[in-house]
């Protein structure tokens, strides 16, 4: 809870949450204290009774013992020797005793550690990775077919339903449609993050199945809408697809991603951290060192998820300046809500509830007047001039 809190602390900032949330972490300390105050008084009972009971028995033993050596009289008289000699023997059975009763606790502990151990070894991994081809080239064709997916949480639900296209190497195919309706969960299978159920997805004709997973995702460029930085420098951010890559390489790609300019303008230029996620930049500035990134790889395949979303106009104009020069010569697949993004798609696949309900390019889809293709882009001209 601390750690969620704190990780999201402008987001409670901002809504004023502070007070819910550390009422929130008070209770939950609260509900920890009263297990541990059980646990403690438990454990201060049992040791209290263990130690209570050996004094006891200390005091009784020598106190009888003691009396049968002063009293006792005759062959069957108590010596000293004899007293003391019983007197170790029952303490060494009580450590032995003591120490059989730790072993047993520890006993425990280490079977129920081994069982959680054991359980989650036994887990074994939908997508296995160092199996499997790594061809010396690759062209970038990628084709779906039939494919149908369930996540592995919620199997009763389907999020992909007999899904098929294909993107020749060099063209773009963007996915459109409205939230849920499966585009990410392309991505995400592309990705090869989770394996189809059913159907296969190929590149350049090979099962991705048949392909090794690291030779696969090094031939895949991925710009999300929140990129991922590290809190290391702009140069180091830059080369995390290729870190054998020169200064040079990483130069000529901030500029083809137009992020050369702000960079130099930082106090420390390629040598400054952008901070935990990024935060001392703008949203518009990540983009373009995620951009970079892709442009240092140099895949075949490119996949944009929702890239340019977040951003407003002006920042939307010089990111997209920057895809077209990422995007040139590669496979790319769009995944987008704006419509400015795919209208120079080579096909547009719309789709609702995981099933692809059209296709076409962007003129032949909007003149038909009753599809939804059209629908959307209605909805986005109303939502653009009551905005404006």
């Amino acid at each position: 809870m601390a750690v969620e809190a704190l990780g999201a602390i402008r987001t409670v900032q901002a809504n004023t949450g502070e007070v819910g949330e550390a009422r929130n972490f008070a209770g939950s300390i609260n509900r920890f204290l009263r297990v541990v105050l059980v646990t403690v008084v438990t454990q201060t009972v049992v040791i209290f009774t263990q130690l209570g009971l050996s004094k006891a028995r200390d005091v009784l033993v020598l106190g009888y013992g003691m009396w049968e050596v002063i009293t006792g009289s005759g062959q069957n008289r108590l010596t000293i020797g004899s007293f003391t000699a019983f007197n170790t023997y029952v303490s060494l059975y009580e450590q032995g005793f003591s120490s059989m009763a730790n072993i047993w606790i520890n006993l425990r502990q280490v079977l129920m550690s081994a069982g959680r151990f054991l359980q989650l070894m036994d887990r074994w991994p939908g997508v296995v990775a160092g199996v499997g081809q790594m061809p010396a080239s690759c062209r970038g064709a990628l084709e779906l077919r039939d494919v149908s997916f369930r996540y592995p949480g919620a199997t009763e639900q389907v999020v992909l339903e007999r899904m098929s296209f294909m993107a020749e190497p060099g063209t773009v195919v963007a996915l459109v449609g409205e939230s849920g309706a499966g585009k990410s969960t392309v991505g995400r299978l592309i990705e090869r993050f989770y394996d189809p159920q059913e159907g296969c997805i190929y590149l350049d004709g090979v099962d991705f199945r048949r392909l090794e997973l690291r030779w696969l995702r090094r031939q895949i460029g991925l710009v999300e809408q929140e990129p991922t930085l590290f809190d290391r420098t702009l140069t180091d951010n830059i080369k995390y697809g290729r870190p054998a890559a020169s200064f040079e390489d990483v130069q000529r790609a901030a500029r083809l991603a137009n992020a050369e300019s702000f960079i130099l303008a930082l106090p420390e230029g390629y040598q400054t951290k952008p901070g935990e996620k990024g935060v001392r930049i703008s949203g518009g500035q990540k983009q373009r060192i995620a951009i970079a990134r892709a442009i240092l790889k140099n895949p075949a395949l490119l996949l944009l998820d929702e890239a340019t979303s977040a951003l407003d106009t002006a920042n939307e104009a010089i990111v997209q300046a920057a895809l077209d020069s990422l995007m040139e010569g590669k496979t790319t697949v769009v995944i987008a809500h704006r419509l400015s993004t795919v209208v120079r798609a080579n096909q547009i696949i719309v789709l609702d509830k995981g099933k692809a309900v059209e296709r076409g390019t962007h003129d032949e889809l909007s003149k038909l007047p009753e599809s939804r293709y059209s629908s959307f882009m209605k909805h986005q001209l109303l939502a653009s001039t009551s905005a404006a």
